[in-house]
């Protein structure tokens, strides 16, 4: 809908009732999974038996909060290494990705782009085997010929590492990319006839400018690789992140504890998000 065009005033309504609606589909499961954290019940359902912050700090059975939640914490704890490491990962190479598709024409370029934007579009479980099955022959190959046993091509953090990096870093690629599209190369130039070298010029002129856009690209990893689930799952070893571990736990029956992991992960996620708005408008 175009403002500056006369519209008939049925259809303002219609169109307002339907960006109301859609926001509120887009909230209405939330809303039920944060109230539902502070129900004092065993059970994330009606009825309401009363508000209480013990799935947050309780400490007693059978209410034991997420504080007091050992495997929660673990697990917590192993999804932001996982996260840091993948954004570490994928900020790097996304940021030498970008400036080779922007910076330099060749044979296979267009073939190159494509197959970096392929992950995107494979389903998540369909890649995670596919990393699994190759990384399975790889290490059992190894072992046949030389009885070398690498355990970073089997199951377990290095491999969910890995196979999160192969999707997370196509992201870091298109978001540091758009903003290297816009730089004026002529500040580089300057900086060349100024004496500066190549390799100083990139440093203190062009890092500088994509700073924003790097920093966006390592939150936007990170969320990824934290809320990451169907990939994950075929690569997990004996140390589960918290998708994985929530999954487990829902198993065995759904309790408010998940709630309230929910609950604090929209919390953390939306900090997240409004530190980088903050940052990249003073950018």
């Amino acid at each position: 809908m175009i403002p500056t065009i006369p519209q008939n005033p049925l259809v303002r309504v219609v169109y307002g009732a339907y960006v109301v609606l859609f926001f509120v589909y887009l909230a209405l499961p939330l809303t039920v999974v944060a109230v539902f954290a502070f129900n004092d019940s065993q059970f994330p359902s009606l009825p309401w038996e009363g508000f209480t912050l013990g799935w947050f700090f309780g400490s007693e059975p059978p209410m034991i909060g997420v504080v007091h939640e050992g495997p929660i914490l673990r697990a917590i704890g192993t999804s932001v290494i996982i996260g840091l490491a993948v954004s570490a990962l994928s900020v790097a190479v996304g940021t030498t990705n970008a400036f080779l598709f922007n910076r330099y024409q060749f044979r296979g370029r267009g073939l190159l782009y494509v197959l970096m934007l392929l992950p995107l579009v494979i389903p998540g479980i369909v890649l995670g085997i596919s990393i699994l099955v190759f990384s399975s022959t790889l290490a059992n190959a190894a072992w046949e010929v030389a009885e070398i046993d690498i355990q970073a091509l089997r199951p377990g953090l290095v491999l969910v590492i890995l196979g999160q990096f192969s999707f997370v870093t196509t992201i870091a690629t298109l978001v540091i990319a758009a903003r290297l599209q816009k730089f004026d190369r002529t500040l580089e130039e300057a900086a060349l006839n100024l004496g500066a070298t190549h390799l100083t010029a990139v440093r203190t002129i062009t890092l500088p400018y994509l700073a924003p856009a790097m920093i966006g690209a390592f939150v936007v990893s990170f969320l990824m690789s934290f809320e990451n689930f169907n990939t994950t799952l075929m690569l997990v070893g004996s140390d589960s992140p918290l998708t994985i571990a929530m999954f487990d736990r829902l198993k065995l029956g759904s309790t408010p504890l998940l709630n309230a992991v929910s609950l604090l992960l929209m919390l953390g996620s939306s900090l997240l998000a409004l530190v980088m708005i903050a940052f990249q408008r003073k950018s």
